[in-house]
């Protein structure tokens, strides 16, 4: 499967990009403080729902039944769970596959989230949270950078969250998903299995299910969690025994933290070096063959006509070249490291993964010293 090439569509991340390939488009404002530790509330704006609910779907009955059965829930809840999700047909269309041919451009992706809002943005909650980022960067090793590059490209900070409910997402894309899709069964599949993550999850917490509000793919939070990853990766880094990905800004950051540590992120490693070519011995498909796995010892990596310097000739790991289009202008390229495909787990793409980095390090470069 490629990756690498993909311009990606708005409002979901983490492990959903693994299935569909999903990248937020944050609109543009700004996140001032960080706000009281509460259970997470219904947004004030809602989508236009249909009259469709899921109590009127066998299929869907079929499924709570199982699930109450196989996950020891009480089978009238969780019926009357999924009964009450409605369908959402904006959320079928939305994961319609991008237009064939849809030029792809780093340039212009860069640009969306290198910006002044973005910019500002980040820089006050960095400064908000200072403390929490430092403990972070201490215990699990990943760059503070990283963690609120993440956060600003996902959410815009927490102002970008998503209004949909997400039981009606997961459900119109566990039932409903567009048959004509060439991966439906798939993804059918994977929405399945992410709407029994929630409410288990729901059920675990006391989170009340028809509450949360999140993207279209049901990814949640100011991180954007998928349930699976709220499950398997979020963390309660305040210490007041809850989990809240909705309203603690230092469970965020843990959580964030902790998902690329458990990725396998390596302390002190770059993301990448700069690289260019030696055109006399380039070979650019055996460079690229591999797409963004790194491959490539320093050595193979520059018998194949790629050039490095500095500290980049010194590296121990594998490398990968990673090659992100500009339109009709010739591509950019950069050595990734094995840190640089931890970051493409957050979400599939070598696009997603740049942007991010790029934009905690200036972000970082705005900070005050201390």
């Amino acid at each position: 499967m490629n990756f690498k090439g993909r311009q990606l569509l708005p409002l979901c991340s983490v492990m959903v990009s693994a299935v569909l390939g999903l990248s937020l488009t944050a609109a543009v404002s700004a996140q001032t403080s960080s706000p009281a530790k509460t259970r997470p509330a219904a947004a004030t704006a809602t989508a236009k729902l249909p009259a469709f609910t899921y109590g009127q779907h066998p299929g869907a009955m079929a499924f709570a039944d199982d699930l109450a059965s196989r996950r020891n829930l009480d089978p009238a809840w969780v019926r009357q769970q999924v009964a009450q999700a409605q369908r959402i047909p904006t959320v079928a269309r939305l994961m319609a596959p991008a237009p064939r041919g849809t030029p792809k451009n780093w340039a212009a992706y860069r640009a969306r989230f290198i910006e002044p809002v973005r910019l500002r943005a980040g820089q006050r909650f960095w400064e908000d949270n200072r403390s929490a980022l430092a403990r972070a960067e201490t215990e699990f090793g990943v760059p503070a950078s990283l963690i609120v590059g993440v956060i600003g490209v996902e959410t815009l900070y927490g102002q970008h969250t998503g209004n949909f409910r997400v039981i009606d997402a997961l459900t119109t894309l566990a039932f409903d998903f567009p048959a004509s899709h060439p991966r439906a069964a798939v993804r059918t599949e994977f929405f399945k299995s992410e709407l029994e993550q929630y409410l288990s999850l729901t059920q675990r917490t006391g989170m009340d299910p028809q509450a949360l509000r999140g993207s279209y793919a049901g990814a949640m939070g100011w991180p954007q969690f998928m349930p699976s990853s709220w499950a398997k990766y979020a963390i309660d880094f305040d210490g007041d025994g809850t989990v809240d990905l909705f309203n603690s800004t230092t469970d965020v950051i843990g959580s964030v933290a902790n998902y690329f540590k458990v990725f396998g992120w390596q302390t002190g490693q770059p993301t990448h070096y700069p690289v260019t070519f030696d055109t006399g011995k380039l070979d650019k498909d055996a460079l690229l063959a591999p797409d963004i796995l790194p491959t490539f010892s320093v050595a193979s990596f520059t018998a194949k006509g790629a050039v490095l310097e500095g500290a980049a000739l010194q590296h121990t790991g594998q490398l990968a070249l990673v090659e992100l289009e500009n339109g009709t202008a010739p591509p950019s390229y950069v050595a990734g490291t094995e840190n640089f495909y931890v970051v493409t787990r957050y979400n599939w793409s070598s696009y997603y993964a740049l942007a991010v980095i790029e934009l905690g390090e200036a972000i970082q470069a705005l900070l005050e010293p201390r």
